[in-house]
């Protein structure tokens, strides 16, 4: 039987092996470029000015969507769904709080522990509601299954 090479200077990758992690820090890159975007485009783009609210619409839509991922890839797993997009909001704060340096005005609007917490309970509340629905239905399966138990031998009972 051969046996698997271990490679020392790879064991800082491992990590990688961890879907839900791996999955969250993808979706915290994507989620910071989303901000990076909306505000290079809020505050460069003058054009824009007059479309503000809809700018603001559409780039909320598109974090809305991004958050999405890790609440759909898992929704089935409250424990890697609450591990991914805990890791995606992490990055997304820490690019908050490196972008609040350029636009100074940023902080005065949320600050970074603010940005954090929001993604924190929102990841949290959406995680709780996985896993209650995940209990409902089992419980609604397992009366199902015992249900039509019970209902089979007074089948064949009434029959003879």
């Amino acid at each position: 039987m051969a046996a698997r090479p271990q490679f020392t200077g790879l064991r800082w990758s491992s990590w990688w092996r961890n879907v839900a992690l791996r999955n969250g820090i993808l979706t915290g890159i994507y989620l910071s470029c989303v901000l990076v975007s909306w505000l290079v485009v809020a505050n460069r783009v003058r054009e824009l000015e007059p479309y503000a609210e809809m700018r603001n619409l559409v780039a909320g839509a598109a974090l809305v969507a991004v958050m999405a991922i890790p609440v759909l890839r898992f929704r089935r797993q409250p424990g890697k769904l609450f591990v991914a997009g805990l890791a995606a909001w992490t990055l997304l704060t820490m690019t908050y709080r490196v972008v609040e340096m350029n636009f100074k005005l940023l902080e005065t609007r949320m600050g970074a522990l603010h940005v954090f917490m929001l993604g924190a309970v929102s990841f949290g509340f959406a995680a709780v509601l996985d896993w209650v629905f995940l209990i409902c239905a089992g419980v609604r399966h397992e009366h199902m299954v015992h249900s039509r138990d019970a209902a089979a031998p007074a089948a064949k009972h009434s029959t003879h």
